[in-house]
């Protein structure tokens, strides 16, 4: 693992940690995790397990601390859209600095919405992962503006949630992606809440599950 920092087109300066595979897979994609809401304690560390997980499977993957986090500069944002230039900011450092054939972006719980705002805005993304999109009403207050970029996108979509998950229920994330574009994919853990799944019991199933839909993109 190595350390970088990633500056904003805003000046802000991001702490960004890099996991490279000691054995590259036949893809040479690059995985960008954008890590859960930064107000409640939400920090890069968070996704290590799920990072360290893709680099053993010979992914590169790349975490960072968004603004306002662990030992990033700047002040976090309450409805994240300042955090959009953060996941665009990693993901042209990316691809600049580490040259991948392409970047999958995945964001767990509300980095799944500051992730999705970033996709079209980045070229080299090939495809999107949700781990726990927060789209029920409570949290659409919030984050309720970001849905309609990653639902009009043409990029294919997987949706990872739990069936007990708090802030959203199983129907909100049907009727949400009954008016999604392009290819959309949803995965359902049954009895699971929303930051049960994000715990490291579940690391291991999201590598799976990520990995997966990687190679699902390779066969396109």
């Amino acid at each position: 693992m190595e350390s970088s920092t990633v500056e904003t087109s805003d000046g802000v300066k991001l702490h960004a940690r890099v996991f490279k595979p000691a054995d590259p897979a036949a893809e040479n994609l690059a995985v960008v995790l954008v890590h859960p809401y930064t107000v409640l304690g939400g920090f890069q560390g968070l996704l290590r397990g799920i990072a360290t997980g893709l680099a053993e499977r010979g992914y590169l993957a790349v975490t960072f601390d968004m603004r306002g986090a662990g030992r990033s500069s700047g002040r976090a944002s309450l409805t994240g859209f300042a955090e959009v230039n953060d996941a665009v900011a990693v993901c042209k450092w990316v691809a600049q600095t580490l040259s991948p054939d392409g970047i999958v972006l995945v964001g767990s719980s509300a980095g799944a919405p500051i992730a999705g705002s970033a996709v079209d805005k980045i070229e080299e993304v090939l495809g999107y992962v949700s781990i726990g999109y927060p789209f029920g009403l409570t949290a659409s207050i919030l984050f309720g503006r970001h849905h309609q970029a990653i639902l009009q996108s043409e990029k294919p979509k997987l949706f990872i949630m739990g069936t007990k998950d708090g802030f959203t229920s199983v129907k909100q994330l049907q009727n949400k992606l009954k008016s999604a574009a392009g290819r959309v994919e949803t995965h359902l853990i049954e009895g699971i809440g929303h930051f049960q799944m994000e715990g490291p019991a579940y690391d291991a199933q999201m590598v799976d599950l990520i990995v997966e839909f990687i190679k699902s993109l390779q066969k396109k």
